[in-house]
This record gives C-alpha cells, sequence and structure tokens, in this order.
C-alpha cells in the first residue's frame, strides 16, 4: 500500500530536525544557562510573522527548563537603520512584554548588523545559537557570509527561518546557515506549529545539545534520530 507523500511544511521541518540532530553538542559549561539570540525582522511585511512569535516564544523556555534553562536575548531591525537588542533575558513573561511593546516599521533588511552584534556577543561570552527570522534579504551577500564563517568558528551555529519563498533571501540564508555551522529552514505564515516546532528544536539544542534533541518527545522526532548518521567527532 502506497504511503501519502507528508506535506512539503512538514518535510521542511523535518529535514532541519535532522540537520540539528546531526550537529555536534553544543553544551553550556556547568551551571550556565544555554544562551540564544532570538532575531526577528520587524520591517512592516513582517506584523503577521511578529505577533505569532509573540505568542511562540515561550516554547523556547519551557523545552529547556530540565536542561538547566535558557537566557535569550531579542534584537530586531526596522524603519531607518534602527537595530535594537535587549539584555539576556531568562523570564518568558519579561521577553513577551519586551516583544509586545514593540511595532513594526517599514524598512530595509539589517542582517549584516546582527550577525555583526551576535559576534561581539560571543566573543565577550558564549552564544550557543542565533535564530534569524525574516522574509528577505536586501543587503550584500559578501559580507554577511564573512560574519557567518567567523560565527561559525566561535562555535555560534546560525538557525536562519525564512517566511515566503523568495528566492534571493533563501539562498542568502541557506550560505549563512551552511557557514555557521547552523540550518535553513522555511515556514508558513499560516501555519504557527512550523515556527513552533523549529524554535523547540534550536533552543533544546542550545541548552543541551544534540544528546538533549534525541530526547525529543513525538514519533517524528525519533523517526528522525533513527535515521541519522552518526554525528562527526
Amino acid at each position: 500500500m502506497s504511503q501519502v507523500p507528508a506535506k512539503p511544511s512538514n518535510a521542511a521541518v523535518a529535514a532541519f530536525l535532522a540537520k540539528v540532530e546531526a550537529m555536534p553538542a553544543v553544551r553550556p559549561v556547568s551551571a550556565r544557562r544555554g544562551r540564544l539570540i532570538f532575531a526577528v525582522d520587524a520591517t512592516a511585511s513582517r506584523q503577521h510573522a511578529w505577533d505569532t512569535a509573540c505568542h511562540l516564544q515561550s516554547e523556547m523556555f519551557s523545552a529547556t527548563r530540565d536542561l538547566g534553562g535558557l537566557a535569550v536575548q531579542l534584537a530586531y531591525w526596522r524603519g531607518y537603520m534602527e537595530f535594537a537588542a535587549t539584555p539576556f533575558l531568562t523570564d518568558t513573561a519579561e521577553l513577551a512584554r519586551r516583544m509586545s511593546g514593540v511595532t513594526v516599521m517599514g524598512g530595509q533588511t539589517q542582517v549584516l548588523r546582527v550577525l555583526e552584534h551576535a559576534l561581539r556577543e560571543t566573543k565577550s561570552e558564549r552564544v550557543n545559537a542565533l535564530v534569524l527570522v525574516g522574509d528577505a534579504l536586501e543587503e550584500a551577500v559578501d559580507p554577511i557570509c564573512h560574519l557567518a564563517g567567523q560565527l561559525g568558528l566561535h562555535g555560534t551555529p546560525v538557525f536562519c527561518f525564512q517566511e515566503g519563498a523568495d528566492r534571493v533571501a533563501e539562498q542568502g540564508f541557506r550560505q549563512v546557515a551552511k557557514l555557521s555551522g547552523g540550518a535553513w529552514a522555511p515556514f508558513d505564515a499560516s501555519s504557527a506549529e512550523a515556527l513552533r516546532a523549529l524554535l523547540r528544536a534550536v533552543a533544546v539544542f542550545a541548552a543541551g545539545g544534540r544528546a538533549a534533541l534525541t530526547r525529543l518527545p513525538g514519533r517524528e522526532a525519533q523517526r528522525i534520530a533513527g535515521q541519522l548518521p552518526a554525528p562527526q567527532r
């Protein structure tokens, strides 16, 4: 009996989870929370995705509670060269409060500034992962890729979650993910579940590494884990 093929969005999430599970372990030092930068495009086209992210950010905290927790820094760009970042927060209510106070505003992408910021942060104190959520890339790719490579050398993988199907953005985000040692995955703004699964996976990875990710409950996670090659040493 033939099987019904998986929906593209589900297949993309499964492929992303497989890539993350195959990565080397990234564990925080003893008694130290995992640190994650959550960078979201807050330009005018992003209102729906921003609202979705506001509701789902608590997933990152709840998923890592048993792993020692997570410290999340919100970073965003909007308007005319406006870029901002919060301190690293350990309280989901505080992160939600800060996100809800941000209104989207038209402007160009500032991915380069996000990567520059992440590199400064991880040089000061290790950042275990950078999540980048956006739908466009309107900047020169070469300087961005150079910074992505530096983040990779410092052990900070970039996980690019792309809304929509812009081919220029996809090519750029894929390169950023590859050069930093992270991963790229698309998501549909109408499906909160896809973004929920992606945020949860990276949060668990940032807090406890590959071993913690493989312990995520769910038939899909177990099926993916059983198909993965052994991680590289």
